[in-house]
């Protein structure tokens, strides 16, 4: 027995340990510190996997085959054959979901590469031999709320119990990763670190991959290093790359927005030694939603510089697609692709676009997203607003004292004079500069 194996064996408990200190139920859950943290160490060839055909689809009505495989290709576009979105997950249960993973696969694309997901129940490694796929993810609750509360069973029961499918997904040729259920709310040195060292030795033993996901699934997960377990993200990853011997190229980690941490958890993680991290289109999800990739892809270039393979203005497609073909409202002020992601109302700001750009945009949103910097007309716009909208549709170099533009921002200032409360639209703009400048 190694060094390892003695310091974390399982403790097979009686009674669920439910962690009541960090979560109270009755109140709102606690963050609590301590003085020791654990070092960064960052993920060297870092990824991005998708759920939006399995979590993403828990949150809305059901993608049609054809919508599938539209969002796959938009998927396959944005990675631009980087292998920046490595893989895509796919329920298997009905010959819909079956026929979307024939689809995809029928378009020989690289990346992302399309796996399954299946319950830890025998019978179900059936559809993924069907199916020939080469790797699979498989439901491993990790928490006493899960293990004792919902399974009714004890941890070693539960460690059994995965351990024997992953070992049927191994002797069937199929790389199992087992997803890491309620981690965040776990035991994590006395179940979620033996049950991964036990998941080694079957690496070891077999010779093929068993990868981890990480699975934040209530958002518990905070991303200081100084949190006490079971909550800090930094001390999991550690746990499992140090402590675990996991290499960080096998673990993956899903989260969930319930407080607001859906990007920064899987950053985090990234920061820490985790390579790959999940999520869905726009984050749609189950609940409050995952991490969105679109956002991810953004993240990643601000960790290791922009790729010149990633076609990132097709994060714009993607929302255009959901916004027009499949009917979503993105919330107007959702970031990066939000209608008024980059639009100003105010005229001091937009005075200052005029001046340079850089002052009130975050980056070229034009080159990067293929979305060129807005301004709303209301009545905070002024003449300096109304100058940016023209010139933006209409080019050329308009005076702010220009009497045309002098007679539009009349109509703007009577319009709420008179009581509107609402921004002036495009349309009516057009109309107004039609009438003032005398051309469509």
């Amino acid at each position: 027995m190694t060094q390892t194996e003695t310091r974390y064996e399982l403790a097979d408990i009686e009674e669920p340990n439910l962690f009541r200190e960090q979560f109270p139920y009755e109140t709102l859950p606690r963050v609590l510190f301590e003085d020791a943290g654990v070092a960064m160490a960052p993920a060297k060839d870092l990824c991005i996997t998708d759920t939006t055909f399995r979590d993403g689809q828990q949150a809305r009505p059901p993608y049609t085959v054809e919508e599938i495989v539209d969002l796959f290709t938009l998927e396959h576009k944005l990675d631009g054959g980087s292998g920046l979105i490595r893989q895509s997950e796919f329920f298997l249960y009905s010959k819909k979901d079956r026929d979307a993973v024939d689809r995809c696969r029928s378009l020989g694309f690289e990346y992302p590469r399309v796996t399954g997901w299946i319950r830890a129940v025998k019978n179900d490694f059936k559809l993924v031999k069907e199916m020939d796929l080469p790797e699979t993810g498989i439901l491993t609750s990790c928490s006493d709320y899960h293990i004792f509360l919902k399974l009714k069973k004890t941890r070693r029961q539960a460690m059994e119990l995965y351990l024997d499918i992953a070992r049927a997904a191994l002797d069937a040729g199929i790389v199992p990763r087992c997803h890491f259920e309620d981690l965040t709310r776990a035991d994590i040195y006395g179940f979620v670190v033996p049950f991964a060292i036990e998941l080694m030795k079957l690496r070891d033993e077999y010779g093929r991959d068993v990868k981890i996901r990480l699975c934040d699934t209530m958002g518990f997960g905070v991303p200081w290093d100084h949190a006490k377990l079971p909550r800090s993200v930094p001390k999991i990853v550690h746990a499992m790359t140090h402590d675990a011997g996991v290499p960080g190229e096998l673990l993956s980690w899903h989260g969930h927005n319930d407080f607001h941490k859906v990007l920064i958890n899987p950053a985090t993680a990234w920061l820490y030694g985790c390579a790959a991290c999940n999520g869905t289109l726009l984050g749609l999800g189950e609940r409050t939603g995952n991490s969105p990739i679109g956002a991810m892809v953004v993240e990643a270039a601000q960790f290791r510089g922009q790729d010149e393979r990633v076609n990132y203005p097709v994060i714009t497609e993607i929302a255009s697609y959901y916004r027009d073909k499949l009917g979503v409202n993105i919330p107007h002020g959702y970031p990066l692709v939000g209608r008024d992601f980059n639009t100003t109302r105010a005229g001091i700001h937009a005075d200052g676009l005029l001046k340079s750009e850089e002052i009130y945009s975050p980056f070229n949103t034009q080159k990067v997203l293929n979305r060129p910097m807005g301004v709303a007309i209301t009545d905070k716009s002024g003449a300096a607003g109304i100058k940016h909208w023209i010139e933006r549709y209409y080019g050329g170099n308009v005076a702010k004292d220009d009497p045309r533009l002098a007679k539009i921002r009349e109509w703007v200032d009577a319009e709420y004079e008179s009581g509107r409360t609402t921004a002036i639209s495009d349309e009516e703009m057009h109309a107004r500069y039609a009438e003032a400048f005398g051309e469509q």
